[in-house]
């Protein structure tokens, strides 16, 4: 093997490595950012689980051997090899350069959408690649290469796959919101049709498990005479929807195997929900969505196995025909290529280590910003992405599909399903931008490297070296942007962590505690026995205390990935008005300081029945905080916005009720203070605090309306 052959192979094993850590970096996010979004698993959950599945997916069930042209996108006569060899060995060194182009300029343009956090198809990228070396291939030899039908279905399943996806995945979101969600007992309910839905949720995934997992460990042992895959995968062509014909789609054997793994799953989980306590609080989940949890691990460990399984042929599928070239003593292109032990590690290890060290940019963009995710929902998303994957790599149908075109198009689903204003178009919108932009961006890209080149195998070697030092330049110099890999995994919302909503009604506590001091500073004043001053101070106190966890609270609830079923905007409104409660019960206490009250028994005795009025509404409220607490960790069920929705009129109601003891104190305080004006004007500034206190309940109660309306 001339040296630089040798420097081209070894370099391009390199370019396979850095193109599978892209594609654990990006793609992963089909497998886990739901459940991250969900925080069905904590970041650095996801991460370790898509690691493991990931490298298992990718080592054990991968295929043993590849087309060397890659979903047909390529029409090589590989009867030159007879006819005209000295031509067919020269356009293989050519191919094998040109592929060497591909891999890098899809691993490129990876790099760059993982460092916006936008996830983009790698299938896509990888394509681009091939189509750009098609384009400079059949500009030099006067021939046609590129099957343009297989690129047009390629631009079709832009549209086809995230609409069916999202279709479907509204459809499953929207039975299980009017089947569970909005029963009278939903947690009840949960345990009797959870199982049920388990059923045809398995059996798609038994279906995917054999069709697209495990097609290569499947090969291998029809190879060894141990069993006849035509019994188990698809035909090709030509195929019959009657299961028990040889030529069959789905085959009989495999649909047993599906419905067994459905029905097995259905029972394990029926006997594992009787026996668990849904009410308990795990995790931040109770009732319904406990159940969704467990779902939804499932579903993304399987989808990160099959990704593995699948997309490592991405990675090492190019370098597989690269190394048969340029290692045979032919130096010929064969149809398929065999794939080493060794390139199988590399790929697989280079897809575990992606997703360990960047996986979590896109995770974050499909699990946080697009919409928000509950277990439910992401189980939603997961089982119409896995379906719509399913259909649409049958042979019948054969369009290459994108993983993440396919469920970014499912989570938008899920999200439509709680109106419109519940998805984020602008993040989409950039992410729909980088899907179309993928194919031409790693088209270019190999286009520019390959005709640099001039068909020299140094030459390539001298490219290839100077866009890795372009590439680690760029990374280097925006480094100081970069949020370091140890803030991004920690366990926020892992075990023992507190929630959002369990922070928001910490706050409540500190709130309704700054009022108790201020009641109890009022009725020293009232009675006259007591130490006023100490009450007015720990009255501030506490209103400080308040505010400092509002401060923390802020700071949390402003992530984007975390979930609080709001919008941003709408989470900071919230915790704006819940504070004003403690700052208008502080104010009341200074106003208790600044000079003595009207001494007069009715007038005092209407005081306190207007601060007991206010300790009522400021209880309700805090009652509401629990309850809204509550319907947002079991699954925004009916039940508990109703729930939140009656609480939210009581508030109402009590606030009206001292708006009436407010008016009855004021009017008796004007009529009888004109013997101390200035008493009974302060007393009067008293009454007008306090109802300040109720209003500030009463309009942070209904802030939350927005919320359960969604239901």
């Amino acid at each position: 093997m001339e040296p630089s052959t040798m420097l081209l192979l070894g370099l391009a094993l390199a370019v396979c490595a850095y193109l599978a850590w892209n594609i654990g970096a990006n793609d992963v996010a089909n497998a886990m950012g739901t459940s991250v979004g969900s925080r069905a698993l904590t970041l650095k959950q996801a991460v370790i689980i898509a690691a493991v599945f990931e490298f298992a997916g990718a080592f054990f069930a991968g295929d043993a051997v590849t087309e060397t042209i890659r979903k047909g996108i390529l029409t090589v006569d590989f009867g030159l090899e007879e006819s005209d060899p000295e031509f067919f060995k020269e356009l293989s060194q050519e191919l094998a350069l040109g592929f060497v182009a591909a891999m890098m300029a899809a691993a490129v343009w990876l790099t760059v959408a993982t460092r916006f956090g936008l996830p983009v198809s790698t299938t896509h990228s990888i394509i681009g690649g091939v189509i750009g070396v098609g384009l400079i291939l059949e500009v030099q030899h006067s021939t046609s290469l590129i099957d343009w039908e297989v690129v047009q279905k390629v631009v079709w399943s832009w549209v086809a796959s995230p609409l069916i996806g999202g279709i479907l995945a509204f459809v499953t979101f929207s039975i299980v919101r009017s089947t569970i969600l909005n029963a009278e007992k939903p947690t009840e309910r949960a345990k009797i049709l959870a199982p049920i839905l388990a059923l045809p949720t398995f059996f798609v995934l038994g279906l995917a498990l054999l069709f697209k997992a495990l097609k290569g460990m499947f090969s291998r042992l029809d190879e060894a005479g141990v069993l006849d895959k035509s019994n188990w995968l698809p035909a090709k062509e030509s195929g019959s929807f009657n299961p028990y014909a040889d030529n069959a789609w789905f085959p009989i054997n495999a649909l047993l195997f599906a419905l067994g793994v459905g029905i097995l799953a259905s029972i394990i989980l029926y006997f594992v929900l009787q026996k668990t306590d849904l009410n308990e609080d795990r995790k931040g989940f109770k009732g319904v969505e406990r159940i969704f949890v467990w779902l939804q691990i499932i579903t993304a460990a399987y989808v990160a196995f099959a990704h593995g399984a699948n997309d490592r042929s991405n990675a090492i599928g190019p370098m597989a025909a690269v190394y048969q070239v340029l290692s045979s003593e032919t130096g010929m292109l064969a149809e398929k290529a065999g794939i080493p032990i060794w390139l199988v590690l590399i790929g697989s290890a280079g897809i575990a280590i992606g997703v360990i060290t960047w996986g979590w940019r896109v995770m974050e963009t499909i699990g946080s910003k697009i919409t928000d995710i509950t277990p439910t929902r992401g189980f939603a998303a997961e089982f119409g992405a896995a379906t719509t994957i399913l259909v649409f790599s049958m042979p019948f149908l054969a369009v290459p599909v994108s993983t993440t075109h396919t469920l970014v198009g499912a989570v938008v689903g899920v999200g439509l399903a709680g109106g419109a204003k519940a998805v984020d178009f602008r993040v989409f919108g950039k992410i729909a931008a980088s899907w179309i932009a993928s194919l031409p961006a790693a088209a270019f890209g190999s286009i520019v490297l390959l005709v640099l080149s001039g068909g020299d195998f140094l030459t390539m070697v001298v490219l290839v070296t100077l866009a890795f030092v372009a590439v680690a330049l760029i990374m280097w110099k925006t480094k100081d942007n970069e949020i370091h890999v140890e803030e991004a995994l920690v366990d926020i919302g892992g075990e023992g962590a507190v929630m959002p909503l369990e922070i928001f009604r910490t706050h409540a506590m500190v709130v309704d505690k700054t009022v108790d001091y201020m009641l109890e500073a009022v009725e020293i004043a009232i009675s006259g026995k007591g130490d006023l001053e100490a009450a007015i101070k720990a009255t501030s106190e506490a209103e400080l205390e308040a505010d400092n966890v509002k401060s923390s609270l802020r700071q949390v609830l402003s992530k984007p990935s975390v979930r609080l079923i709001a919008s941003t905007e709408e989470k900071l409104q919230m915790i704006t008005r819940q504070d004003r409660i403690a700052d208008y019960a502080e104010n009341v206490a200074e106003q208790l300081s600044f000079r003595p009250l009207l001494n007069d028994k009715v007038a005092l005795d209407n005081l306190r029945e207007m601060a007991q009025a206010v300790k009522a509404t400021v209880e309700a409220y805090d009652e509401t905080v629990r309850a809204l607490r509550d319907f947002g960790l079991s699954g925004e069920t009916r039940k508990d916005a109703v729930e939140v929705r009656n609480l939210i009129k009581q508030v109402n109601q009590l606030e009206h009720d001292a708006d009436k003891i407010e008016a009855k104190a004021a009017a008796h305080v004007f009529s009888t203070g004109d013997k101390d004006a200035l008493a009974a004007m302060h007393m009067y500034r008293v009454l007008q605090r306090l109802d300040d206190v109720a209003n500030a309940c009463e309009r942070a109660a209904n802030a939350f309306l927005p919320l359960i309306s969604r239901q």
